[in-house]
């Protein structure tokens, strides 16, 4: 290919490269020379950039530059300037009596927005964008509640959480009455079906009532009660609704008696302040739930 560098070219008026492909001559076209003065200078840019501003990784952080410019602490500037601007605000919300604030539409509005806001930072990787919930975690668009759906009830479960190792946490457990050998297998069918029926969902052929009914007052009556209908008081859910955290099948109920459940929910008090909290709860207790 070098046998032709420097060749000129009759058709444009320009010399060739000397690279050829088949029988395609490269023409030797530079660069306009405003285009390279421009690459230049964003070079000349670039190593500014590099003393100016943070660049550079370091084993243990970085290099944070003669400006020492943080785009975190601009973010932390903003976050202070909109809490001057709502804290007083938040300040009322936070010493207002949940039952008040749903009385003041002003404040109630300032709770549903703010809490709206944290629900989808906080709560949402678990309950969904929507709070619809998903399998063992709770929707809380509907009436049917673990601990309870009261104000009250709602903003304990925010502060404390569900077997969160605080020491105000909700610690209600589901045994596990087939891994440790409370229940045999059959029986634990025989009961899984009893718990079905109590929702009006189909039995499997065969199935024995009266056997379910006596393995249920036995052994799950203590928490659920005699006809199934729960306590908030332990984390115990109603089984007559046919709203299932876990699902409704004959298999999954049938694991749940056999290995119990324990979802865990964390504590959001020293997390979130006292006010959020209350928003939170404001907004969670108006998602249509609320008791």
């Amino acid at each position: 290919m070098s046998d032709h560098e420097g060749e000129f070219d009759k058709a444009t008026g320009k010399t060739t490269t000397g690279h050829s492909w088949d029988g395609i001559k490269e023409l030797n076209t530079p660069l306009p020379r405003w285009w390279v003065m421009t690459f230049y200078l964003t070079i000349v840019w670039a190593i500014g950039y590099w003393v100016v501003y943070p660049s550079w990784p370091l084993v243990q952080s970085y290099a944070t530059g003669v400006m020492g410019y943080s785009s975190r602490a601009d973010v932390a500037v903003d976050l202070a300037n909109l809490e001057k601007i709502r804290g007083g605000k938040m300040a009322v919300l936070g010493a207002a009596p949940l039952a008040e604030i749903e009385k003041d539409p002003a404040l109630l509005a300032l709770g549903r927005a703010r809490g709206r806001v944290v629900f989808g930072d906080n709560c949402a990787p678990c309950h969904g964008t929507g709070a619809t919930g998903a399998k063992g975690f709770p929707n809380l668009n509907d009436d049917d509640w673990l601990w309870g759906g009261t104000l009250e009830q709602i903003e304990k479960t925010i502060q404390f959480g569900a077997r969160s190792a605080h020491a105000e946490s909700h610690e209600g457990s589901m045994l596990a009455f087939g891994r440790d050998g409370m229940l045999k297998k059959p029986e634990i069918e025989t009961v899984a079906n009893y718990v079905r029926s109590l929702s009006g969902l189909p039995t499997a052929k065969g199935y024995d009532a009266n056997a379910g009914q006596k393995l249920f007052a036995d052994n799950c009556a203590s928490c659920h009660g005699d006809a199934g209908k729960g306590n908030p008081d332990m984390g115990a859910p109603n089984l007559t609704d046919n709203i299932w955290l876990y699902g409704s099948d004959e298999a999954t109920i049938v694991d749940t008696i056999t290995n119990g459940r324990n979802g865990v929910m964390p504590a959001w008090i020293g997390r979130l302040d006292p006010a959020t909290i209350k928003a939170l709860t404001i907004y969670v207790h108006s998602l249509g739930g609320g008791q």
